[in-house]
């Protein structure tokens, strides 16, 4: 909490002291620091030198030369460079990257302290077992061996989609990549990671709008914006570099700072305009602003007639949305709205920024979309200073999601029909019939025997109910009987009393992380549990994606410490177990160990794959040429001025279209048509078809500078290649590649190094016709995504257009259960006035589950728990907190997990400021935690952080972790208390608009 802590004095100096005391008061710093073995003033030596942290003790005569290693931190998604200090072989100082266009010097309290995470003491040390109810020490093989051979044993009795690979966003891009590759060898879909329950309404919003589900500009290009509008979202705390970026354009170009948010934040207390809103009132809010926009005719008309459809139909939906309206539903007044839509329409270009705040709803997909479609109406997209910039929550967590680690999708969101999956067989060097009978058949609803291999698994969302539902109520062909939870908090999902009880019928539960997590005692087990001790990022090396699209490569600042394995060591390991590391590996070198993938190598292999989303230019070798030359790179516009990456941006950000030796520069500002494509401009996607019922979806009369087509376009295949005549353009070997795929006998390695051949060695038109007239039908079928040479997409871009065509942004998803988004009450309404008005969803089916909507709203529980919950992070710490609470220069900032209380809920309720109250939920669950009496909520509304663990409905489960390995801050989940209730597209959690009731403890 933001105050002042009291000056008590710590009864002895011992650790032991500290931790048994932590769940029960506060202590003051100097017995913090005493306690946890630090010397005093340690963190004022952090606050005097600008977040640099270095040896407490400079007397010490160096033993050896001092090496500077760059990594990234682990924690949000800005990408701030750490520059560490090694020497021999121990990490002994670090300090922010000065040269780095993304952190400029700067670092927050988490990335000032990253040494300690990697450092830690209270990290697992080496393969533990529950076994009789007590935490014993094995060994690495007997680990792999047992949980092998139970897991064969799952797979053997209940098929593969039995055993959940729960991945992760702290995984770098290599490992993610293996990790959803392993889950394919495996035979399932029951894979996902984080960006389920954080921004999966975003990716599937933003992609269905205009193409790629992806941040459009990035943190630096904010410094262009004239208007800045953050809805859901609390950089100064999730994502504290980023507002250095935000703040430069509020000052440089007094450009105004719009907030929206139900709470009083950090961030809104720099806002220009605070608006306070109703939570899960997202839609009618925008339409309220958009409806003086239309109504006065501040849109851009032009814009709209030539790059949007469908902006007609929201018309006729924001027409409802009156000042009258829209107050009656979200709380805001009228004349408020009038004036952020003028200060919008007055400062163009602006940016719309928006986190989780807007995306765990069960409309979630409705909010995203609305958002874009304000910026479509003021024409802001597609410019510097535009877009919508969608600030990701883990370090990795774009790079995760488009590396597929999700249950609908393959790496570079391919999907999962035959043809995705042909083409990563294709990648893999793979036979499509073995990988095929890895996966397992059932029985449609219709009776009809279904290939699960197409078919989206399971969401970690809903992983409990994997465990917990009826296998005839599930497409699932039976229960979930092992999870594997490998780098994930359990605590930051909801519905934790039900999910105590499916731990608790698990066969099995595996945890690979470098610190225990709640996973480890949430539980009442005695056996069946087993902890893997992954090392941090800071041990291994690869690339990271940063929110903007930015890819970074980091290099090992130390060795594995403990006996701590890398992430993709622990996968080679499986791999080897499960009898198939030899052709999953086939096209990727093996270390000395016999058993560990190379990382440059698993680039390379994505690289060969990642059509679609252009992950394909960013080689090992010019990603590691940006991180040595940062200094290069201009902080606003991300381009090298000179050195040896001249004109790339800086990360390469995606798409970087065809191979390497292209030296494409990436794409900065995505959707941008004042820039060629080969300098990193794009229209809007061609995703939709080309026209809907009978109206045009392509762009009309607008392209990039210098395409020969200065119209809408289609995306590109070979048919059309050679319908424009441009198929004389490809190589000898872009066409051996072609045809070999076209005859469905690409081996995958051979016919790729043939595609390195000079790209002047081209075909004679003779020879070309000879290739149509043989085999025309299925060489016209590839296209840019299944291009594997990579010369469709080259030669689109030599005549100066996008690979993926050149349409409208769509307003309308015709594919949606709402095609235009509208407002939904929440499950968990206390307005029951606006029910009727503005119902949820039909219960449905889908993600192989039963999924529950009208029959959760249709009972009133608003009389007994009146309060509104929601849930956001804190500055200190991320995620679920297991690691930060784990980190003694972070936990003694925030001791306590508690409640925030309007002051006249409080008073009415008998709660006090700093007294514990309860927090109970409507489906029961209930949470012990200190009141924080303050106006930053509104009345009505209650707001606790989501980092706490290891208190459990009033009880310390402190006892139940392995000696040592204990957080330093324990204490209870918000999600405990939180409830059911999923976005209908994607199954996001809806954790900020539930209710409660709040008492005295």
């Amino acid at each position: 909490m933001l105050r002042k802590k009291t000056n008590g004095v710590a009864r002895r100096p011992q650790r032991t002291s500290i931790l048994s005391e932590a769940a029960n008061a506060s202590v003051d710093r100097r017995a913090f620091l005493r306690g946890s073995g630090l010397a005093i003033g340690g963190l004022a030596a952090i606050a005097a030198t600008g977040g640099t942290v270095t040896q407490a003790s400079a007397a010490t005569a160096a033993k050896g030369t001092v090496e500077l290693k760059k990594s990234v931190c682990t924690h949000c998604s800005v990408g701030c460079t750490v520059v560490a200090e090694v020497q021999d072989g121990v990490w002994i100082g670090q300090e922010p990257g000065w040269d780095s266009p993304f952190n400029l010097g700067a670092h927050c309290a988490k990335g000032a302290a990253v040494r300690e995470h990697a450092h830690g003491e209270r990290r697992l040390k080496y393969p533990m077992k529950k076994e009789g109810g007590e935490w014993k020490r094995i060994s690495w093989e007997q680990a792999i061996n047992e949980i092998g051979d139970q897991m064969m044993t799952i797979r053997d009795e209940s098929g593969p989609d039995s055993v959940y690979w729960l991945g992760s966003a702290k995984h770098n891009n290599e490992q993610a990549y293996l990790f959803r590759k392993f889950a394919a060898y495996w035979g399932t879909n029951n894979v996902d990671h984080q960006a389920r329950i954080c921004h999966s309404t975003t990716v599937a919003g933003v992609a269905n709008t205009w193409g790629y589900g992806a941040m459009t500009n990035s943190y630096n290009d904010i410094h262009n914006s004239k208007a800045i509008f953050i809805i859901g979202g609390n950089p100064a705390e999730a994502h504290p570099v980023s507002l250095l970026h935000v703040l430069r354009a509020k000052e440089q170009n007094n450009a105004p700072l719009i907030v929206c948010d139900p709470r009083f934040t950090r961030t809104a207390a720099h806002a220009d305009e605070y608006v306070r809103f109703r939570p899960g009132t997202d839609v009618a809010l925008i339409w309220g602003i958009l409806w003086h926009i239309f109504e006065n005719g501040w849109e851009d008309k032009e814009f709209i007639r030539t790059r949007v459809w469908g902006m007609d139909q929201i018309r006729e939906e924001v027409k409802r949305w009156t000042p009258e309206e829209c107050e009656r539903v979200t709380g805001v007044p009228g004349e408020q709205l009038r004036r952020v839509a003028l200060t919008m329409v007055n400062n163009r270009p602006g940016t719309v920024i928006w986190c989780m705040g807007g995306t765990q709803h069960t409309n979630g997909n409705n909010n995203t979309r609305a958002y874009c479609v304000l910026q479509l109406a003021l024409g802001n997209m597609g410019v510097s200073g535009g877009g919508t910039n969608i600030f990701r929550g883990h370090d990795n967590v774009q790079g995760a999601t488009d590396l597929g680690v999700l249950s609908h999708t393959l790496p570079g969101y391919y999907g999962l029909a035959k043809g995705s999956w042909g083409h990563w067989a294709r990648v893999w060097g793979e036979d499509f019939d073995w990988l095929n009978a890895q996966f397992a058949k059932d029985k449609g609803a219709d009776g009809k025997d279904k290939d699960l291999m197409y078919e989206t698994g399971i969401p970690v969302s809903r992983w409990i109910d994997g465990v917990l539902e009826k296998p005839e109520n599930m497409d699932n062909p039976d229960k979930v009987r092992a999870m594997v939870f490998w780098g994930h908090a359990p605590n930051s999902q909801t519905r934790m009393v039900e999910m105590k009880k499916a731990m608790e019928l698990l066969d099995m539960l595996v945890v690979i992380d470098p610190y225990p997590t709640v996973s480890a005692v949430l539980h009442d087990r005695t056996d069946g549990v087993y902890l893997l001790p992954a090392t941090t990022q800071f041990e291994t090396y690869g690339s990271v994606t940063a929110s903007n699209r930015s890819i970074q490569w980091r290099e090992k600042v130390v060795d594995p410490l403990f006996e701590s394995k890398t992430d993709h060591e622990i996968i080679g390991l499986f791999a080897q177990k499960f009898g198939w590391h030899d052709r999953f590996f086939r096209n990727i070198g093996i270390e000395d160990d016999g058993v560990t993938p190379n990382i440059e190598d698993t680039l390379r292999e994505i690289n060969k794959g990642m059509w679609t989303v252009g992950y394909t230019g960013q080689s090992p070798e010019r990603l590691k040429l940006h991180m040595e030359n940062q200094h290069t790179f201009d902080k606003t516009t991300l381009r090298a001025v000179g050195g040896p990456a001249d004109g790339d941006y800086y990360g390469l950000p995606w798409p970087c279209w065809g191979t390497a030796d292209m030296k494409h520069p990436g794409s900065p500002n995505l959707y941008n048509i004042n820039l060629p494509v080969k300098d990193g401009g794009l229209p809007f996607r061609a995703r939709y078809g080309v026209e809907r019922n009978g109206e045009n979806l392509l762009a009309e009369g607008v392209s990039n500078p210098g395409a020969e087509i200065q119209d809408g376009y289609p995306e590109f295949t070979m048919a059309m290649l050679h319908d424009l005549g441009w198929d004389k353009d490809l190589t000898k070997a872009e066409w051996a590649v072609m045809e070999a795929i076209a005859a469905g006998s690409f081996s995958g390695v051979e016919e790729l190094n043939l595609a390195a051949a000079d790209y002047e060695d081209g075909e004679t038109p003779d020879a070309i016709e000879a290739k149509w007239s043989t085999s025309g039908d299925a060489i016209g079928k590839i296209n840019w995504k299944t291009d594997l040479s990579g010369g469709i997409q080259r030669v689109a871009i030599l005549h100066g257009c996008a690979p993926y065509g050149n349409a409208k942004a769509r307003t309308v998803v015709w594919t949606f259960p709402d095609p235009i988004p509208v407002h939904r009450e929440p499950l968990y309404t206390n307005r029951r006035d606006l029910v009727a008005d503005y119902p949820t969803y039909e219960d449905r089916k889908f993600y192989r589950l039963p999924t529950m909507y009208a029959s959760i709203q249709k009972n009133d529980f608003s009389k007994d728990y009146p309060i509104i919950l929601t849930s956001g992070r804190l500055v200190e710490y991320e995620g679920g907190g297991d690691e930060t609470r784990s980190n003694p220069w972070l936990a003694e900032l925030q001791q306590d997990m508690f409640v925030e209380i309007n002051p006249r809920d409080a008073n009415n309720l008998g709660v006090r400021d700093g007294a514990q109250c309860w927090v109970e939920g409507p489906e029961g669950g209930k949470v012990k935690v200190k009141a924080m009496v303050t106006n930053r909520v509104g009345e009505g509304v209650a707001f606790m952080p989501f980092h706490f663990g290891g208190h459990f409905q009033g009880e310390d489960l402190r006892s139940k972790y392995p000696d040592g390995s204990d957080p330093y801050v324990l204490g209870e989940s918000t999600n405990t208390a939180q409830t059911y209730g999923y976005d209908s597209v994607t199954q996001m959690q809806e954790t900020k608009a539930t209710l409660c009731k709040i008492m005295p403890a």
